[in-house]
């Protein structure tokens, strides 16, 4: 069974304003380290490989790994996993902390993507991997089909959609998410963590685990900026539209435009740029260069 362990925790502060000092309680986001452990068959016999230590914030960590082993390459589903689960011999500190993952018999792994160093932190993502060839995306092009198309008044209702939903980040403003819209803007899933990879992994997950066919007429929002990898998570994801709250980098973009994603930046109330695959955006009256 999955811990359910709270995303914030109580601090007792001393808030400084115009000279007078106020005793307070604070809401902090929890920030914990997840270790994820491998139990793969490999020739005929069965071996254990320390994959992960990630910062992130306690709770949905089977999204979490599941979204992250299939961005990875190594799980392409759940159906691939015989079973995941906490482990019990561990310290008492480390207890909820500890991942252990387990493949069905015959499942290959590619032992070259188990050399990677692995270890991150919340914000931390490609520089984890020890190789250049590894952070390529080699996933095709998405399919871009104009009978599809999204109006902006449904993308400019959803940042409004999502502050009402991110209940923790309201308390702490110290938790990123990731959330899943269908092509009328209602919400279908939302997943919150300290790390922008990790809100998005875990939302990835929970859709594998749902059977949610990502590619087809869903949105997904970010509340933070789109790095390369991002953008790359999303592509192999499927996810054919991507906003986010803030900006693209040059790389994302670049990649965003090879593989015909739909980026879209600087999501406000009354505004948004949009930075590649026009074509899904329906605008009437308005010609976009």
């Amino acid at each position: 069974m999955e811990a359910t362990n709270s995303l914030v925790s109580i601090s007792r502060i001393q808030k400084y304003d115009k000279s007078d000092v106020t005793d307070l309680q604070d809401l902090l986001a929890v920030e914990e380290p997840l270790q994820i452990r491998l139990e793969f068959e490999y020739k005929g016999e069965w071996h254990k490989k320390d994959l992960l230590v990630t910062m992130r914030s306690p709770g949905n960590d089977f999204d979490l790994a599941l979204g992250f082993l299939f961005a990875e390459g190594i799980a392409e589903s759940d159906e691939d996993i015989l079973l995941m689960r906490y482990c019990q011999k561990v310290k008492p500190e480390e207890k909820g902390n500890v991942l252990i993952i387990k493949f069905i018999e015959g499942h290959v792994i590619d032992l070259k993507i188990l050399g990677r160093n692995f270890y991150t932190n919340s914000s931390c993502g490609v520089c984890g991997k020890t190789a250049i060839e590894a952070v390529k995306c080699e996933n095709g092009a998405l399919p871009l089909d104009e009978k599809w198309q999204i109006s902006p008044e449904i993308i400019l209702a959803i940042p409004e959609n999502l502050q009402s939903s991110q209940t923790a980040f309201k308390y702490t403003g110290g938790l990123h998410a990731a959330a899943l819209y269908d092509k009328n803007g209602k919400l279908l899933l939302l997943r919150e963590d300290i790390g922008r990879h990790n809100a998005l992994d875990k939302l990835i997950g929970a859709s594998l685990k749902a059977k949610i066919d990502l590619g087809n007429e869903k949105i997904v929002l970010l509340s933070g900026r789109v790095s390369y990898e991002m953008a790359q998570k999303a592509i192999n994801a499927g996810i054919s539209i991507l906003l986010a709250f803030g900006p693209p980098t040059h790389l994302a973009v670049a990649l965003a435009k090879e593989k015909q994603m739909t980026l879209i930046g600087f999501l406000k109330n009354e505004s948004f740029n949009i930075y590649s695959a026009k074509e899904r955006i329906k605008i009437v009256g308005k010609k976009i260069v």
